[in-house]
């Protein structure tokens, strides 16, 4: 398989390039089962998070264990929105993502009782990997939905030119 190089905060993998869409290939950065690499990416974007924010605001599922770390490390509380809708869900915020770039389509799902956490609160955003900035996009819908304010949008790395203001640390190719 083919691989490409990508280096956070000081740490450097060989991750495999997919192809989601016929044409376009793309590094898969994965987060899960690496710790040196989320540790090192979220001392990267500790910085970025505005100290005025209140939680952390992500998505399943290679994001979680950056958004933890984060979480962790500043004393915030941090909110997950799940990408498939699960049984305990109560009147749950429910966003639709316009975007294809990894060749499918995404529905954000938000449990009530977890979006009650964004009430009145200022949230930053939380991604692994921006693109098209649709998932991001989403997100921040689903926090004003819940009646949040988006205080930043923050991501590992920016592949692409998102159609947002995302801050961001790294840069991935599109091939």
């Amino acid at each position: 398989m083919e691989t490409y190089p990508i280096t956070i905060g000081g740490v450097t993998r060989h991750v495999p390039l997919i192809e989601p869409l016929p044409g376009r290939r793309i590094p898969l950065v994965e987060f899960l089962g690496d710790p040196e690499l989320v540790r090192a990416a979220a001392e990267a974007l500790k910085p970025l998070v505005p100290k005025d924010t209140e939680v952390l605001f992500t998505t399943e599922t290679s994001p979680i264990p950056l958004t933890h770390v984060l979480a962790e490390e500043m004393g915030l509380p941090y909110v997950v929105a799940r990408r498939r809708r699960r049984p305990y869900m109560e009147d749950p915020i429910i966003q639709e993502v316009e975007t294809l770039t990894l060749g499918v389509g995404e529905v954000l799902w938000l449990d009530r009782r977890f979006a009650e956490k964004l009430l009145n609160q200022k949230v930053t955003l939380i991604s692994d990997v921006v693109s098209s900035g649709e998932t991001m996009k989403a997100m921040e819908k689903v926090v004003l939905r819940a009646g949040g304010h988006v205080v930043a949008r923050i991501a590992a790395f920016r592949q692409g030119t998102p159609g947002l203001e995302v801050l961001t640390v790294a840069e991935l190719p599109v091939l």
